[in-house]
């Protein structure tokens, strides 16, 4: 059968600066580090809660589409700007276009080498025409590719933002259901506190600093629950004959080890 580890108990004269508390403020002690590890764990558990961590992958991943969305609408407003310059360059030339038909088909130019240079400009301005046009089909396809690229990444952002807002609406609400048992724990430890002996708070605050959260233990069928290490018979013996107001402290772990009628003593 395995042996648990065990773990050595100063004596009362091997403390350097022995501290003497009433029995009840040591076991009123170990009610406070009850309530403190339930703040902590409450404190832990707002700062865990899941919906922290999607807001922030969400906020990064809106922000990547948020980029994207500019670049996009820079994308649209040159696209746009060309097509506007392609449309009056093509009314332009129809409107010259439609001039020259007009001075012909008005008989405005009666010399043989002007008509003949007309209809060779006319031809020109025809073929001008079809190009531009093509060039207006090409730049409107290019709009419409990125206009389409735009509202996609426009949609993305919205359902981000609906989504954050009821990621934010979630933690809000249970942020504020821990902050309430927060209170709580706080309006109950008030009372726990008041009359304990300064010193022995002041003990205990510091060793909760260095310890983990855990500055008090219970001695609990012969283990203490700090760091969960077994006494022996002998050490146990050394701890009985203590004098009940003798603060213990664990030596193995350092903590303050509170006897009650559970230590198996």
């Amino acid at each position: 059968m395995d042996v648990p580890p065990r773990c050595t108990h100063s004596t009362p004269h091997s403390q350097e600066r022995p501290l003497k508390a009433d029995p009840t403020a040591q076991v009123t002690l170990l009610e406070v580090q009850e309530l403190d590890s339930r703040a902590d764990q409450l404190r832990h558990q707002r700062r865990a809660l899941p919906e922290i961590a999607e807001i922030t992958e969400l906020q990064a991943h809106r922000n990547e589409l948020d980029d994207q969305a500019r670049d996009a609408r820079i994308v649209v407003d040159d696209l746009s700007a060309e097509q506007a310059k392609v449309d009056a360059d093509v009314e332009q030339v129809k409107a010259r276009r439609a001039r020259d038909r007009q001075r012909m088909d008005t008989g405005q130019v009666g010399n043989p080498k002007d008509l003949e240079r007309l209809g060779h400009e006319l031809e020109s301005l025809e073929r001008r025409i079809a190009s531009l046009e093509d060039d207006e089909i090409e730049v409107m396809e290019r709009l419409e590719e990125a206009q389409s690229v735009l509202d996609s990444v426009t949609k993305l952002l919205e359902q981000a933002d609906v989504r954050l807002g009821e990621l934010i609406a979630a933690r809000d609400e249970k942020v504020a259901a821990i902050d309430a048992q927060l209170v709580d724990v706080e309006a109950q430890r008030g009372p726990s506190v008041d009359g304990l002996p300064e010193d022995l708070l002041a003990l205990y605050e510091k060793l909760r600093a260095n310890k983990g959260g855990v500055g008090a233990a219970m001695l609990h069928q012969r283990r203490c629950t700090g760091c969960q290490l077994s006494i022996d018979n002998a050490e146990l013996s050394v701890i009985r004959s203590a004098p009940a107001d003798l603060v213990v402290r664990c030596e193995e772990c350092t903590r303050i080890l509170v006897r009650t009628a559970e230590s198996g003593l």
